[in-house]
């Protein structure tokens, strides 16, 4: 079969699936699974894929596929801010949304920078920041044992030896720290989906995320409120917590964080135009 025609019919079955990026996915699955490259979809379309073996597991894949599994669960990984990330049904698939958040904290801290990531899941957000930056420090805490196994998993494959300036520690939030650790910076991917409104999301998202990373309450507030007041505990002076927000959640946590004493308050959007994350400074922090 040419490529040409292998494209078109991996697409074809995914639209009709109603997969929303069927394009991208095409590409991911032929050059996974059909051993081309992007060079070869875009500029030998009429190269024979010969490989029978490779056929049949793209059907396979399509299947899977088609019920709402999301390819990242079939293909055990995805990319972040450079990186391939393994990822499982135990945190959520890191999403381009999130790099939003991680390039922010890029932006405005440096080198020997200490850095907490709450509900870090995957972990992809502080171990793209450790492997991305020099001499810092990192903690991550969550909730699910499963989660912290697949973080862990990931920054032995990223960070290597850095993999020593992280520690994940297993906790609700805070619960995790002791009192005295404080950090530079604070940052936060935490469940914001109000809970009516879990089951009107994709089958792919409310099907194979894990429920306690969607589930953010009767309003989708209830981690802000936490995160934001308890970041007064764990933030030193002049330190930065940064949020990543539903697309309509900007105006209400921006206003958690001026009523927990933070200033500088601001929003920044996605590159679809969206609100996506909320960063502020708190100033009277412990020292």
């Amino acid at each position: 079969m040419k490529i040409s025609d292998l494209k078109k019919e991996i697409k074809q079955r995914l639209e009709e699936a109603g997969i929303q990026d069927a394009e991208t996915e095409v590409r991911i699955i032929l050059t996974e699974y059909a051993h081309i490259t992007l060079s070869d979809i875009f500029s030998d379309p009429e190269k024979e894929i010969t490989d029978e073996e490779a056929l049949k597991q793209i059907e396979d894949v399509l299947e899977r596929r088609c019920t709402g599994i999301p390819l990242q669960h079939i293909t055990g990984k995805t990319g972040f801010m450079g990186f391939d990330f393994k990822v499982s049904p135990a945190a959520l698939v890191p999403r381009p949304d999130t790099e939003i958040l991680t390039e922010e904290a890029l932006r405005d801290y440096h080198d020997g920078s200490s850095i907490l990531d709450l509900c870090t899941g995957s972990g992809c957000i502080i171990i793209s920041l450790l492997a991305l930056m020099n001499d810092c420090y990192g903690v991550g805490t969550d909730i699910s044992e499963d989660a912290l196994a697949l973080a862990s998993e990931n920054a032995s494959l990223i960070l290597g030896e850095k993999k020593e300036r992280l520690v994940l520690k297993k906790g609700d939030l805070y619960d995790a720290l002791s009192d005295d650790e404080l950090f530079d910076v604070i940052v936060s991917n935490p469940p914001y989906i109000r809970t009516a409104e879990i089951e009107k999301l994709s089958t792919e998202v409310k099907d194979h995320d894990p429920y306690i990373a969607l589930d953010g309450g009767e309003d989708g507030l209830d981690f802000y409120r936490k995160i934001i007041s308890g970041a007064t505990g764990h933030l030193r002076k002049g330190g930065d917590l940064l949020l990543e927000i539903g697309y309509d959640q900007a105006e209400d946590v921006s206003d958690i964080m001026k009523a927990n004493g933070f200033t500088e308050v601001q929003t920044v959007k996605d590159f679809g135009g969206n609100d996506r994350v909320v960063r502020g400074i708190y100033s009277c922090l412990k020292n």
